[in-house]
């Protein structure tokens, strides 16, 4: 009785009591599992369902736009809406879009709750008229120059998307999460396991592009360069990158230009910027400076500090005024640099420009985690369940959002995180978009096989993406690889926003490639992705020989390898069969002739955007990431380089006519006489 119990409260709220597996298997999650997810809620198990959750509105409601309102209230309630603007008017079809507040008078009561108004839709004006899109897709920290101080910068993506337009054609250039980093040593090398998601790293600021710098007495400019020369020469190696070392640098140099006078028109720009981000810059500026005191985890910070809307916060916030200045600061020089990428993308003929990844969370003792507590849920963490290449589950170790607390702010922190990627881009890529409809989530200190599905109102989270891209006229595209339930590509698909299809994942129940006109439409297509090795590596079989090393195989090499070929075979030989592939070449010794056919099978699919590795132009052979690995391999430090391990800098693909037309050649179709995909 308890069990049954224990499933209608777990379906009241939204979490999973059963799923289905990868092999269409059902699997049934343990009573453990539920009751401690639960817990992690807010929700007592043993709570009567009949008491639970009961309230005349919802925690938010959500309205297509041009529809009516999908919602019974009482007989003989009144209701009325506050919108954005303070006017009053019906709850009825023809809201503008937006969020608003819902006021139902019923029996001498008052009830609230936020309205949500959304396009049905997304129509961005680059792709209507059937318009078809490419682009590069690059690694920004990797992607250096003689001019950047280690690590690649805004400059370094600012020149790469002018290049790319006016030497290539393309459309847009797609890039890593570029999210807030811990504001002090040692920093994590993953893109995708920020401290912020609102903010960005200042690790990518370019410090001589900064007008202040120009300010600067001869010595003081001297000085600076003291700190970046030693950075330049280490970055023409093909050597690790060591963001420590950068950061270390930059910091230094920061801290002196925020000294220097600004002038009028400077000072009043930094003011209507400051006063645009408002109270949420300041939380993210107080966390960064009590995190260089206490450290990057605010769980462990003295308890009084733990709580941001605690008095204490506001005190110490005071007490390193200075602090909290400097780290507002920065992300307004940010916004400065990350506005000028975009523009130059622009000018040079993208119809997007700089398309920005979205990660999928954050740390969990990290600033987001602090401003949003009440939106996060702590003692979870977002994963996915066992697949076919990740058997034991993944453990992400990020704190997944609350489906009601998200909802009750009126999806206020998600709306601020997406209206800054969107801010200066022309479209995002979000990470693991299966997680707006449920999240895997993983009871913290559990196996991640021991984890079960939450589910989100995806008609809020989607609603809330959309809004925010009709707002912006932008793209998006979502990471749907995986474990997807099949409507959810659908509904996605829908409301025009894109699937990715990666095309050694493209292929039938017998593990035969699907011919180019089996993809779907509504998608990005691509070769591969940041946590697949580039073509090079794929083809030699050199990436499963790594796992090897690394012991991440479940069986012998020599079956894995024979996989691998077996898999590279039956590309090789569609490739010829559609005459995209001379039949003499030989993978291992000739992948630029390889990645040439793959793209040109990629431009023979239906799909409505197309990315092009920077990687793979280049020949490069190292992977970014190795799924499974945190010390044993060094994810997320590997500088871009050729295919004979010599590092490519941004300088080279600028000057080189030799680079271009070689560039060319492999992009095939891709990258015609005019750079359009033919």
């Amino acid at each position: 009785m308890r069990d049954v119990q224990l499933a209608r409260v777990a379906e009241q709220y939204g979490v999973a009591t059963t799923y289905e597996d990868w092999r269409g298997e059902r699997v049934s999650v343990s009573p453990d599992t539920i009751r401690h997810v639960l817990a992690a809620l807010g929700v007592d198990p043993e709570r009567p369902v009949s008491d639970a959750g009961r309230r005349l509105l919802p925690p938010a409601v959500v309205v297509r736009e041009g529809k009516g309102p999908d919602l019974v209230l009482p007989e003989g309630s009144r209701s009325t809406v506050e919108t954005a603007d303070g006017s009053v008017l019906p709850f009825d079809p023809g809201l503008p879009l937006g969020v608003h507040t819902l006021r139902v008078e019923d029996g001498g009561a008052e009830h609230d709750a936020p309205l949500l108004v959304v396009p049905d839709r997304i129509e961005p004006s680059a792709l209507r008229g059937n318009r078809r899109l490419w682009g590069l897709m690059a690694q920004v920290y990797s992607v250096r120059s003689r001019a950047s101080w280690g690590t690649g910068d805004l400059r370094d993506l600012a020149e790469l998307a002018d290049w790319g337009a006016r030497d290539l054609g393309a459309d847009f250039v797609l890039v890593n999460p570029m999210h807030a980093t811990e504001p002090v040593g040692p920093l994590e090398p993953s893109p995708y396991l920020p401290v912020s998601r609102r903010y960005a790293s200042p690790l990518y600021v370019r410090v001589e592009d900064i007008p202040e710098y120009a300010r600067l007495d001869p010595a003081q400019r001297e000085g600076i360069q003291r700190l970046a020369r030693p950075l330049r020469e280490r970055g023409r190696t093909a050597d690790l990158l060591d963001r420590d070392a950068v950061w270390e640098a930059k910091r230094t140099a920061l801290e002196v230009l925020f000294q220097v006078p600004r002038a009028p028109g400077r000072e009043a720009a930094l003011r209507t910027y400051l006063e645009r981000e408002g109270q949420p810059l300041v939380e993210f500026a107080t966390w960064c400076a009590l995190a260089e005191e206490y450290g990057s985890d605010f769980r462990s910070w003295p308890a009084h500090l733990r709580d941001v809307e605690a008095r204490a916060v506001g005190e110490e916030a005071l007490k390193r005024w200075p602090a909290v200045e400097f780290h507002r600061w920065l992300q307004w020089v940010l916004d400065e640099q990350l506005s000028q990428a975009q523009i130059t993308a622009r000018s040079g003929g993208m119809d997007l420009g700089v398309v920005h990844d979205l990660a999928i969370g954050v740390q969990a003792g990290g600033a987001d985690a602090w401003m949003y507590a009440g939106a996060l849920v702590g003692g979870l963490h977002a994963g996915a369940p066992p697949d076919e290449f990740n058997r034991r589950g993944q453990d992400w170790g990020q704190p997944p959002w609350h489906p009601r607390g998200l909802a009750e702010l009126g999806y206020a922190p998600f709306r601020q995180i997406i209206g800054q990627a969107l801010r200066h881009a022309g479209g995002v890529r979000v990470d693991h978009v299966m997680g707006m409809f449920r999240m895997w989530c993983v009871p913290e200190g559990a196996d991640p096989s021991e984890g079960t599905y939450v589910r989100y109102d995806h008609e809020g989270m989607v609603g809330t993406l959309a809004l925010a891209a009709r707002r912006a006229d932008a793209v998006v595209v979502g990471e749907d690889l995986g474990t997807v339930e099949p409507w959810v590509r659908q509904h996605l698909a829908d409301r025009g926003i894109l699937g990715t299809s990666v095309l050694w994942f493209e292929q039938d129940a017998e593990g035969e490639p699907l011919g180019p006109e089996e993809w779907r439409t509504d998608c990005l297509a691509t070769v591969a992705t940041h946590d697949l090795p580039p073509v090079a590596s794929f083809l030699s079989g050199e990436h499963v020989e790594l796992r090897d090393r690394l012991g991440l195989l479940d069986r012998p090499l020599s079956e894995e390898l024979a996989d691998s070929e077996a898999r590279v075979e039956r590309w090789r030989s569609l490739l010829v069969e559609l005459g995209l592939l001379d039949e003499d070449v030989d993978p291992v010794t000739d992948p630029a002739s390889v990645v040439a056919a793959m793209h040109a099978y990629l431009v023979a699919t239906p799909a409505r955007m197309l990315g092009v590795a920077l990687t793979d132009v280049v020949g490069e052979r190292r992977m970014q990431n190795q799924p499974g690995t945190s010390t044993e391999y060094p994810n997320w430090r590997i500088p871009l380089t050729s295919g004979e391990g010599e590092p490519v800098l941004v300088d080279e693909l600028l000057a080189d006519p030799r680079t271009v037309a070689r560039i060319r050649r492999t992009l095939g179709p891709v990258g015609g006489g005019q750079g359009r995909m033919l």
